[in-house]
């Protein structure tokens, strides 16, 4: 049964029309330097457009105090190259510099408002009755007759421009987001087996939480691990990584999560793999260190910075024969060419498997995009978020999406 607007229920012909984007990049001195998720929200965008809308464009980028929180202006900029015609930035937000150019909006035209995260209401969560009341919401709402968002990325958040609209005005998914969900929720609900869920990178606490999900619940029939991830598995099992690496980890707050790793492993030990073998920099070269090895006293000084080949022979074998692989998180540190042997030769089995697979995380992504790797079924846009989907939270946005139906939906003859 349908509980969500979808871009076809409407007509945007000369109607306003917010679309809130997640055109979040990274910058490196100044600029970004990949567009990856504009190229993912133009089908959207061309679909208002060639209907009529006048588009009003919003998104945000990075959070206070960090380096690559940085204006708009180049992210309308791309989009305009992208697009072949003009997004023109506005050097406002919800200001009558922005009110007054939504106003004087000709249908086929679009506009980007300033960096969402320059208004210090969207850099809380807040539940969807507070977003509602913000300044934001009111002085934006009364100007807009449509919301459309395709900010899957930002899903799992609850601010302004997110949910704030939802009771307010019909909302409806974009191209991207339908995609998405589309895509997340065939391999969580309708997966077929063997279901295999490989997970690294340093979001730790997250993982923990899609593990125990996936595993209580019977959406996963295996668990690879790398990255941090596999680090704490391995402690958990009773393994020494060395006095370097135990350091490190407790630095970064992991050595706490070590306990409900093992409580894991008490319950589903058999279906989580951790990895056999890591790599170390070693006087400046790659050494790969057997866990059942005299080498592994070289753990006490050397930090691992991926995993090992054996590993990846023995992950790669299972990902060939899996009927639907979920991936998030590198295996080590990529962007050191030679410890990207374990991302790479993981990412390439799942491309070579003929499992129905969806990869997230942007440094997954990045490493996808920067090794070249094919025949992956669907590369999510999202890190955080797909990992809340499959650790079986409520997503605010998605929610907000189905408020947005119920509200509407009689009404205009959903």
């Amino acid at each position: 049964m349908k509980s969500t607007f979808r871009l076809t229920d409407f007509d945007f012909s000369n109607r306003t029309v917010f679309l809130r984007a997640d055109l979040n990049s990274p910058v490196e001195n100044g600029r970004i330097t990949n567009d990856a998720r504009f190229r993912a929200v133009l089908p959207t965008i061309k679909y208002l457009l060639d209907n009529g809308a006048k588009l009003v464009i919003a998104t945000h980028q990075s959070r206070p105090y960090k380096g690559d929180y940085v204006t708009t202006e180049e992210h309308a900029e791309l989009l305009s190259g992208l697009l072949g015609q003009e997004v023109e930035y506005v050097e406002d937000i919800f200001g009558r510099l922005a009110r007054e150019r939504i106003s004087s909006l000709k249908a086929g035209e679009a506009i980007m408002l300033e960096n969402l995260r320059f208004s210090a209401e969207e850099v809380f969560y807040k539940p969807l009755e507070d977003c509602e009341r913000t300044f934001f919401v009111r002085k934006l709402a009364p100007l807009i007759d449509y919301v459309v968002n395709d900010a899957f990325a930002a899903s799992h958040r609850s601010q302004p421009s997110l949910v704030g609209f939802a009771r307010l005005k019909p909302m409806a998914m974009g191209f991207l987001m339908e995609k998405e969900v589309s895509a997340l929720t065939r391999a969580y609900e309708h997966g077929e087996s063997p279901r295999v869920y490989v997970l690294g990178g340093a979001k730790v606490e997250d993982s923990l939480r899609v593990v125990e999900n996936v595993l209580r619940k019977e959406k996963a029939d295996l668990i690879l691990t790398g990255g941090l991830v596999g680090q704490v598995f391995t402690l958990a099992k009773g393994f020494n990584l060395g006095d370097a690496n135990i350091e490190f980890m407790a630095k970064k707050g992991l050595l706490e999560l070590v306990d409900w790793a093992e409580r894991i492993l008490d319950e589903f030990y058999p279906m989580i793999r951790t990895p056999v073998d890591f790599a170390v920099d070693y006087r400046g070269e790659r050494i790969e260190i057997d866990l059942l090895s005299d080498e592994k006293k070289l753990l006490d000084k050397y930090p691992i910075l991926d995993i090992g080949s054996r590993t990846v022979e023995k992950y790669r074998g299972i990902l060939l024969n899996a009927g639907t692989i979920v991936a998030n998180g590198p295996m080590g540190v990529f962007e050191r060419e030679e410890f990207a042997l374990g991302t790479v030769g993981v990412f390439k089995a799942i491309g070579e498997s003929k499992a129905f697979s969806v990869v997230g995380g942007g440094h997954s992504i990045a490493s996808i995009y920067r090794y070249n790797i094919t025949g992956i079924s669907h590369v999510s846009t999202g890190g955080g978020a797909m990992l809340s989907f499959f650790a079986g939270e409520k997503l605010p946005v998605l929610e907000a999406f189905r408020i947005s139906y119920e509200t509407f939906g009689r009404k205009l003859g959903g």
